[in-house]
């Protein structure tokens, strides 16, 4: 029925026997949203992660989506950090939660507790695709691999320090060849192990050569054996890329022997078990002491077999040679012969010798020595010095150095005093003056005389006079 206030009847009225009253938007959201969580308090949902994100809140958003229908999901930051894997778009998991309403945006969504891959096959999907993304950038190449050290002076291991494994190592190494272990502790378990290990590997390959800390020759990345969901953490991209870059030779030592992870494709070696890595690094010290001892025998023998063939080939060359009778016969009768022949040789040539005298003799009479006397007398007495020879240069002498002494004193600049000219020079300083502008501008004077000097003062006409300095000095006028 149309109202006087409203006759067109657009406004709505409660028609007789109506039970349904109007609902804000509220309060449906909110009925809407006790019913969902009531009849959906506990689901678990299987689908594909697609549009992973982690909020800087620490909250993650994603949606899990099969072929037919998507769902949003929200995973709190307290149930993230639980987290054993760390997920991606693409992982097939199984989400645990509730499910509830969003009314800002009239969407429902799950809020995950838990969350767990859909089974191994689709883990070993997941790390199949990984490997071959990997590989393709080259980080799986033989020939990036280098060369582990024969016997490392320092090795570093990359484990949990609670673990067997680390006691199964240091064992190992103590019985085969101790060296000295650094532990890098981490947690090999759980959504922070990978970038705890990734740390670690990247942390001893920073450490400087020659400082505080020793820098390894070898790393060791170690771990017990496991579920592939255990051993995950060494199959995340961040802890492949650290392994990769690392410039310190590592083995790889996770799991069993079947277990497989992505760091032992990165790594330069891989051992089947922690024990077995330790056997890798370092080489049996008993082994090496008999080695030692087996090449010392052997250069001991190698030596006294060439002694011995030495003194063969030297008793076969020597039975090839004469006798010494043999080889010093001829010398020995040269010897007797040249005996017999020496006193006839030397009596011959004393009668020689004899006969040289003799001839010398007669040719060494007095009378022939007197004569050489005689004539060098003589040549002697030729000769007569004339005192005259020294005297002329002499004179000469004394006549140059006369002229010279007689140019000095007339250049003497003190001789004009004698005849009444006066030197003047400047006080203090003592340079001579040359004019009267000099002898003005100087003002004090010192004026040296034949018999002595006098200190003067300069007054200018009709000017101020200068400091008077004794009362002794003479003023000249201009």
């Amino acid at each position: 029925m149309a109202s006087p206030f409203d006759p067109a009847g657009l406004l709505a009225e409660p028609a007789p026997g109506d039970n349904a009253p109007a609902l804000s938007v509220s309060e449906l959201s909110g009925a809407l949203k006790r019913s969902v969580e009531d009849a959906f308090g506990h689901v678990r949902v299987r689908g594909e992660i697609s549009g992973w994100k982690r909020h800087g809140s620490g909250h993650c958003y994603l949606t899990l989506k099969d072929d037919r229908a998507c769902i949003d999901g929200v995973v709190w930051k307290g149930q993230a950090a639980t987290m054993r894997f760390r997920p991606e778009d693409g992982m097939e998991v199984i989400a645990t939660g509730r499910l509830t309403t969003y009314p800002g945006r009239s969407k429902y969504q799950i809020v995950i507790d838990r969350m767990e891959i859909a089974g191994a096959g689709a883990l070993m999907a997941l790390l199949d695709q990984r490997r071959r993304m990997l590989a393709a950038e080259g980080l799986f190449a033989e020939e990036r691999k280098r060369a582990l050290p024969f016997l490392p002076r320092v090795i570093g291991v990359v484990t949990s320090p609670t673990g067997a494994v680390i006691r199964d190592i240091l064992h190992r190494l103590r019985d085969r060849c101790p060296t000295h272990v650094l532990v890098w502790p981490v947690a090999v378990q759980g959504e922070a192990a990978a970038g705890q290990v990734a740390r670690a590997v990247a942390g001893f390959d920073g450490i400087a050569p020659g400082g505080a800390v020793p820098r390894p020759d070898l790393l060791i990345v170690a771990r017990g054996g496991g579920s592939i969901e255990d051993l995950w953490a060494f199959n995340e991209e961040i802890v492949v890329r650290a392994i990769a870059d690392c410039r310190i030779p590592v083995i790889s030592a996770v799991g069993h022997e079947t277990d497989t992870t992505l760091a032992d494709f990165a790594a330069d070696r891989r051992a089947p078990t922690p024990t077995a890595a330790a056997e890798i690094a370092v080489p049996v010290r008993a082994e090496l002491v008999q080695a030692v001892q087996d090449l010392s025998a052997r250069t001991g023998r190698c030596v006294r077999r060439y002694r011995e063939r030495a003194d063969e080939r030297l008793a076969a060359t020597a039975r090839r040679l004469p006798s010494p009778d043999m080889l010093l016969a001829p010398q020995r009768q040269r010897l007797d012969d040249l005996g017999d022949r020496l006193p006839r040789a030397l009596g011959r040539r004393l009668a020689v010798a004899r006969g040289d005298l003799a001839h010398a003799a007669g040719a060494l009479r007095p009378s022939l020595l007197r004569q050489r006397v005689d004539r060098a007398g003589e040549r002697l007495r030729a000769v007569r010095f004339s005192d005259a020879l020294v005297r002329r240069p002499i004179a000469d002498r004394t006549t140059h150095v006369g002229q010279v002494a007689r140019l000095l004193e007339q250049l003497d600049p003190n001789r004009p005093l004698a005849r009444g000219y006066v030197k003047v020079e400047r006080r203090p300083g003592g340079a001579v003056l040359t004019s009267a502008e000099s002898a003005r501008a100087a003002g004090l004077l010192t004026l040296h005389f034949a018999d002595g000097a006098v200190d003067a003062r300069v007054e200018k006409a009709g000017g101020a006079p200068y400091p008077k300095t004794r009362a002794s000095q003479p003023t000249l006028f201009e």
